[in-house]
Formats: structure tokens, C-alpha cells, sequence
């Protein structure tokens, strides 16, 4: 298809039939295509400096038709409390900015990152758990994000558009996707799954993030890097379910046993909740939203490093 490109003020105007569309938790563009117009359907375009990959001016210069904006990174997503950055907010604050979307409690959502980088997907990844965390089930991911629909040739849009018109969502927190610090204790000390989505240096604890205060993964942790699944094809990035799940069955992990998925921040550990739950079938997957942020404020917690085994945040930490 040839692309062409759209001036546009607001939404589009067609609308199809109203119904649930029970999308699958990854889409392609071609199915985007297809169903775009359709009642109840909103696109909600998350692009943010991460890998670069844009913004409201961004958006406004090309997005695709009948979408909405609102940037992961700015826009209330995720929250600082206690000097640990990347922690679900209230759900009453995630309803205001839902609702401030005009996305209501019937409509289905399709999240659209940049689509230019592998840790930009995780934007993608986090906002899709919150409204799984909320009880929002009508929701996916545009495989390749915005790049990807682009490359592809697809139809875009420019202008300013209008602004939605806000709704009511009504939330309702599902805990058992959100892992408590002390839940991870809990878990470790049972043996219980617990993945590390992030790159190999930072689980061998070559690698420290300024949000922790010491190197090092939980004791008894696998690593499950959040960008080792996702391939570059013509700029943009896309999801491989079958590498994805080649990756899970190299690790031997039980598909059955209560996992959870941390990071540093929560973000990395958000593609990494998808990854396993959403991909790749794992049946009771968890996020630790605090992370390693959070774990390392306790100085006599544990950590592994490859080089020196098991050691305590105190003893790391500056």
C-alpha cells in the first residue's frame, strides 16, 4: 500500500459497529488497518524520547489517523514515591488520566509506542499492564509501534487534533499483577520463579542503574534480557513470538508456577511481564514495579553478583 498522508483535526468520523473487538495482547498492522474506525476502538500513541522516539510534536506531524496522545514519560504513567522512581500510581490518579483520554471502561485499546528501539517497547509493555492492572482486558500492542506502521505504508495523519473528549474509567486493581517487596522475599525464599528482564550486565552486576543503590540481581534469579526477542526490520522494531519463546524454553521455566518479572525501574520488567504472560503463556506472571530500586533501600537485603556470589545491599552500596 502506498502511503499518503492525512491533514486531520480530530478523530475520524467513520464509525462501525459497536462490540468488543477481544483483540490479541500483539497486533500487526495489517489488523490495525482493518478494524481502524470501528466504534469503541481507540488508538493511543505513547511515544517518548526513549530510543528516540518522539513526542506531541511528533505525534502532530505524523501519527496514525484517529489516534490520541499522551507520552508515556510525562504524562503521569508511572510515579517517584520515596526516592523509588517507576511505581504504579493511585489507581484514582490512573483513572483521571484514562478518562482524561476519553478511553471508557467499553472501548478497546490499541497502545502504539515509537517502535524505534527495544527498550522504547517497554513503553508499550507498561502502559498495556497498567490497564490489565486495572481490570481493562480490551487491550494490545501495535507489533513495530508507530515506525513500524509507517514502514509498512500505511496511512498517516498530520495536524493538530482536536481534544478528546474526557469519560469515566472505573479501575479496579488486580494484585495479583503487582509484586510487593515483600512478596519477592517471599517468593525467593520459596524457590518461586523470579526473572530479570534486564541486559546481561546488569544481572551479573557488571552494570549498575543510578536508581539502585548496589549491583547484582535477586539470589536465585534468571535473566531473561527484555530485548532478546525483538528484531530491527527496515528502522522499526517488532516482537518474535517464536524467538521470544525459544528464550523461555532455554531457561526451563515452569509455565505453571507463579513468576515474577523485575527490572530496574519497572520498565524493562513491564516487557518482560508481556513477554512471558501475554506471549508466551506463562499462566501466573507478576511485576515487581519497585525493582531494583526498590530492593536495593534495605541494606541488609541480598544480592548475586557473578564475580562474588551472594553479598548484602550494605555491603555494596555506598
Amino acid at each position: 500500500m502506498r502511503s499518503r498522508l492525512i491533514i486531520a483535526a480530530g478523530a475520524l468520523a467513520i464509525a462501525g459497529p459497536a462490540h468488543a473487538l477481544h483483540p490479541a495482547p500483539l497486533v500487526e498492522a495489517e489488523w490495525l488497518d482493518q478494524q481502524l474506525g470501528s466504534d469503541g476502538l481507540v488508538v493511543l500513541d505513547v511515544r517518548s524520547a526513549i530510543d528516540d522516539g518522539g513526542d506531541r510534536e511528533s505525534f502532530e506531524a505524523a501519527r496514525i489517523p484517529g489516534s490520541r496522545y499522551s507520552s508515556y514519560t510525562d504524562d503521569g504513567w508511572r510515579e517517584t514515591r520515596d526516592d523509588v522512581a517507576g511505581l504504579m500510581p493511585d489507581v484514582a490518579d490512573l483513572e483521571a488520566l484514562i478518562g482524561g483520554l476519553g478511553i471508557g471502561n467499553d472501548d478497546t485499546v490499541v497502545v502504539v509506542a515509537g517502535g524505534t528501539g527495544p527498550t522504547d517497547f517497554g513503553s508499550a509493555a507498561r502502559i498495556y499492564w497498567t490497564f490489565k492492572a486495572l481490570g481493562h482486558d480490551e487491550v494490545t500492542i501495535l507489533n513495530g509501534g508507530f515506525a513500524g506502521w509507517q514502514a509498512q505504508g500505511f496511512d498517516v495523519a498530520s495536524g493538530t487534533p482536536g481534544a478528546p473528549e474526557a469519560t469515566d474509567f472505573s479501575g479496579s486493581l488486580q494484585a495479583h499483577l503487582l509484586a510487593t517487596t515483600e512478596e519477592v522475599e517471599a517468593a525467593r525464599e520459596a524457590d518461586k520463579p523470579l526473572v530479570d528482564a534486564r541486559p546481561p550486565g546488569f544481572f551479573t552486576g557488571e552494570a549498575q542503574s543510578p536508581a539502585a543503590r548496589a549491583p547484582g540481581t535477586i539470589p536465585g534469579a534468571v535473566n531473561l534480557p527484555h530485548d532478546g526477542a525483538l528484531v530491527e526490520r527496515d528502522g522499526a522494531y517488532y516482537l518474535e513470538p517464536a524467538r521470544l519463546n525459544a528464550n523461555i524454553d532455554a531457561l526451563g521455566l515452569d509455565r505453571q508456577a507463579p513468576t515474577v518479572a523485575f527490572c530496574n525501574t519497572g520498565h524493562w520488567a513491564a516487557s518482560g511481564w508481556f513477554q512471558l504472560s501475554e506471549i508466551g503463556g506463562l499462566e501466573n506472571v507478576s511485576m515487581y514495579d519497585g525493582s531494583m530500586a526498590e530492593w536495593t533501600r534495605d541494606d541488609a537485603r541480598p544480592l548475586q553478583l557473578a564475580d562474588r556470589g551472594i553479598v548484602t545491599v550494605g555491603e555494596l552500596a555506598d
